[in-house]
């Protein structure tokens, strides 16, 4: 059976040597996200602060720092659902696999009767009151604007379907302290654009009146996951943690509460309960976030805090986010270790899908998808493929997505999103840039994603690959490269990529650079750049070419595809824009961009003094 409470779940993994309890006082401002982000990095154990400045609470971290540390907290249910996920996707080869292996039955029944949540009459969640002030004010970064609750299971439920079949739980922020909030009594709440709560709220302005919302902390570690699991609409979140917690989620009315109080998690270590008024918003932000960049103070809806509650022994779990890879990263990868089987189903013709970490998740997608159309034509050429690429512009969390490359199965049966440098040669080999580049403008995309023409709108590029490939790759620099003034630097990254150093970009936001327009014309027809089909534009090309991860961060975290992309011999036909080798992409640090992240070297100090000999920390990181 899985855990019932944070509290069973750390225990267990301090008993198996997978927890480091640290008794020296810990500060929540800058030093605990420090710890929590450098013993990550270091692949190192759980950690619980017993002592925590400002605050009666203990607070933990890296509990799912490691992918073989999350398994095994769910290995105790992991194969069961992994089971059921795959008997969705293909019913038949699961009905095969289940007569193969006959003793899987009985779990999988357990599984499911776990799923419906269980209404029950109190829980150790009520059993103390407490106020905003009183609870750990975590402050990630220097810039940040306040203390932000980075765990929290936020539940909600449709005005017009009360009840578990009508709610839903994100894991959208939540600023305890800063800007304009009234100490004590209000607390922002951030939510992205296209996340399950959006309806909920949408309703509640539509009828005038207030949104109920309970923001768990803590309790069965099946909670975190199911906040952050990209389930379909309509798909309880509370449902997929029964079966992935072993247990029916145990659910209560607050003390004293009238029939349309919102149910709350009775084994929570905290609950913040109150409501999201119709029609007040209040700047939140900025906040270091998980592109690695800041975002933004902006308005956003504002909570009313009417209560909250803790267990005796309640525990404050938390995490930081930045330049991926970081916590959330573990999150992603087991979350498509369960859900592969079903990308299928969901998107017909897709074989694989990668949100790709190191860029930021949303910014780029790579996918494997099925080139069938037309097969007796002589010449393959993507058409199924952009079919492949609407879907998942269309549907679930890669709606999000801002670029995405999709090649064909049918080109390379070996071939796997997965494997980045591999998928990146597939592509430009056999990429047309006067065919194969499709773009969607002024559209929806990231909340956090500032390189669009406005919050929450910029453009997407669709670019779809089929048949043999055109070009050879190329390796070394042309002999004679010749690029304006301003622009030096060149170096190979990967076969058939460019990056070049270019000027400080200074103009305004929706607005094309003429400097990248002049760099552009410039290659057309230069000798040596046919093997060469994508240059990008950096601030610093040493930093952006040494490694992958850096690569991709500053290309498609940097870029709008609508207003970054330019090209040798540019056109627009019947509104299809193309070009001639190479696609140039403009990858600076812009004007209107959000700063990068950047550590306090104070800070950073301290912790290395705790890492120091004789320190709690030491041999850890």
């Amino acid at each position: 059976m899985g855990y019932r409470n944070l509290g069973e779940c750390l225990n267990d993994l301090e008993r198996n040597g997978m927890l480091l309890r640290v008794e020296q006082e810990i500060d929540p401002y800058l030093e605990a996200g420090v710890i929590q982000r450098r013993v990550f990095q270091a692949g190192g154990p759980a950690l619980l602060f017993s002592r925590v400045k400002g605050t009666a609470f203990p607070m933990a971290c890296n509990i799912f720092g490691t992918l073989e540390r999350t398994r095994w907290i769910f290995r105790d249910t992991l194969r069961q659902v992994e089971a059921m996920l795959a008997l969705k996707a293909d019913p038949m080869r699961g009905l095969r696999e289940l007569l193969k292996s006959p003793w899987r039955v009985p779990g999988m029944v357990r599984a499911g009767l776990h799923i419906p949540p269980k209404m029950v009459s109190g829980g150790p969640v009520f059993a103390n009151t407490t106020s905003v002030s009183r609870l750990p004010h975590l402050v990630s970064w220097p810039m940040d604007g306040g203390a932000y609750v980075t765990l929290p299971q936020v539940y909600s439920e449709s005005l017009s379907r009360r009840g578990f079949g009508g709610s839903n739980l994100g894991m959208y922020r939540v600023q305890l302290t800063g800007n304009a909030f009234e100490p004590d009594r209000e607390v922002g709440l951030h939510y992205q654009i296209h996340r399950g709560i959006g309806p909920h709220h949408g309703e509640a302005i539509e009828r005038g009146e207030p949104l109920r919302v309970n923001i768990f902390v803590g309790g069965p570690p099946a909670m975190t996951l199911a906040a952050v699991m990209p389930l379909p609409e309509g798909l309880p979140e509370l449902f997929f943690a029964g079966a992935m917690g072993g247990r029916r989620m145990r659910m209560a009315v607050p003390p004293g509460a009238g029939p349309e109080a919102l149910p709350v998690l009775a084994e929570a270590d905290f609950c913040i309960s109150g409501e999201i008024l119709p029609g007040i918003q209040k700047p939140e932000g900025p906040f270091g976030d998980h592109l690695g960049y800041y975002s933004l103070t902006h308005d956003f809806p504002v909570m009313r805090v009417d209560k909250v509650w803790h267990r005796d022994g309640a525990i404050w779990p938390f995490t930081t986010v930045g330049r991926p890879p970081q916590e959330d990263t573990v999150f992603g990868t087991f979350i498509h270790e369960l859900t592969e089987p079903l990308v299928p189903t969901v998107f017909s013709g897709v074989h694989e899908v990668h949100a790709v970490d190191q860029a930021g998740v949303h910014p780029l997608l790579l996918a494997v998808g099925s080139e069938r159309y037309v097969p007796y034509e002589a010449e393959r050429r993507p058409q199924e493929l952009i079919t492949n690429g609407l879907a998942l512009l269309g549907n679930t969390q890669t709606s999000l997505s801002k670029y995405v490359l999709l090649g064909a199965r049918e080109d390379d049966a070996a071939l796997t999103a997965h494997d980045i440098p591999a998928f990146f040669r597939h592509v430009l080999e056999r990429v047309d840039l006067a065919r194969d580049l499709h773009f969607i403008t002024r559209t929806t995309i990231d909340t956090l994603d500032y390189s669009g023409i406005s919050l929450n709108q910029g453009s997407k590029l669709l670019l779809t690959v089929a048949g043999p490939p055109r070009r050879k790759l190329a390796t070394k620099l042309p002999g004679e490269l010749r690029l304006p003034a301003g622009f030096g630097r060149p170096q190979v990254f990967a076969p058939g990529i460019l990056v070049v150093e270019g000027p400080a970009h200074d103009r305004g936001r929706d607005e094309h650079d003429p400097l990248l327009s002049a760099l552009a014309a410039s290659l057309e027809g230069q000798p040596g750049l046919e093997g060469f089909p994508l240059l990008v534009v950096a601030d610093d090309v040493l930093f952006a070419a040494a490694s992958w991860d850096n690569f991709l961060w500053a290309a498609f975290t940097r870029s709008d595809p609508a207003t970054d992309l330019y090209g040798p011999g540019a056109f627009t036909h019947c509104k299809h824009w193309g070009c001639v080798e190479p696609l140039v992409m403009d990858a600076r640090l812009k004007t209107y961009h959000a700063p990068p992240l950047a550590a306090d070297p104070d800070v950073e100090r301290r912790v290395d003094e705790l890492a120091a000999p004789g320190g709690p920390l030491h041999g850890i990181i």
